[in-house]
């Protein structure tokens, strides 16, 4: 299933774009979708049934599609995940995965405007897999296992502002968590429309170029390792989200001068079956 939220910021309701690519409305059956829905098999079973019914269509004229889902707990990032983009900055692959947080409230949906933080000269993009999680998952012994724990995923993009991250001292976390800074949707893709997470195809354009053309299968830590390593640390529960992170061809990556974001750009990515995003950055 594509599940969605359309509507304004803060009032959005639950949708369903089903396959001949009309968007259903799903406010007749389930609140909103979150971690109690994801997690609740008998809510999911009554989306899956009615799909093939007589849900309500709706007018997408104008709709805005917001985040896909909602109360997320927490937004557990990993960094450096990918072969081509730790050559890319000169950075050894890590020996296990880096972690970091983004807070729930840098999400916007997909294709809301993303801000330039004030005094921001480095503010780069990052196209990734988010996973979303399902099920509670804590000490977890297998990355087969894992993945029993993820309800879907989507695509997500993990604006960073480099001189904030690497530049001003202490953790990656103010270069990470700028208001906007995590666009997310526009679909949950239930997991089981996903069959392999290491076979997916990520790509991002700015103003039209090609900036990043990347595959899941250069991912140095896989989606069910990821999910497995970090419930040895944390206890992760249905509706938390994992970034996953990001190929080769990020500003920081490219030759001086390096070719940040700026008010006014456009920026466009997608992953394989999990939609598109667009944003036009404007100044904080």
């Amino acid at each position: 299933m594509k599940l969605l939220r359309v509507g304004t910021e803060g009032r959005e309701r639950p949708a369903l774009l089903d396959p001949d690519g009309t968007l259903r409305d799903l406010s007749g059956i389930v609140a909103d979708i979150d971690g109690t829905l994801l997690a609740d098999e008998d809510a999911l079973g009554r989306i899956r049934s009615a799909a093939a019914g007589e849900l309500p269509a709706l007018d997408t004229a104008g709709l805005r599609t917001g985040p896909p889902l909602a109360r997320i707990g927490k937004i557990v990032c990993i960094g450096l995940n990918y072969h081509d983009h730790a050559r890319e900055t000169g950075a050894e692959p890590p020996a296990e995965p880096v972690v970091f947080f983004k807070a729930p409230d840098t999400v916007v949906g997909p294709d809301d405007t993303v801000l330039i933080p004030r005094g921001s000269v480095k503010t780069d993009w990052e196209v990734e897999l988010a996973v979303v999680i399902g099920r509670t998952a804590r000490y977890l012994e297998s990355a087969e296992d894992a993945l029993a724990h993820v309800a879907g995923y989507a695509v997500a993009h993990d604006v960073s502002e480099r001189e904030f991250q690497i530049e001003r001292g202490g953790t990656w976390d103010k270069g990470k968590n700028c208001e906007t800074f995590n666009p997310l949707g526009p679909w949950l893709v239930t997991a089981d429309e996903v069959p392999d997470p290491q076979n997916l195809s990520l790509r991002l354009w700015v103003n039209g170029e090609l900036k990043q053309n990347g595959t899941t299968a250069e991912q140095i830590f896989p989606v069910g390792e990821v999910v497995r390593y970090v419930s040895r640390f944390m206890t992760l529960y249905p509706g938390d989200v994992v970034n996953t992170g990001t190929p080769a061809g990020v500003a920081m990556g490219h030759p001086e001068p390096k070719p940040y974001l700026r008010a006014g750009d456009v920026v466009e990515l997608e992953v394989t079956g999990l939609g598109r995003q667009r944003q036009v950055l404007a100044q904080a």
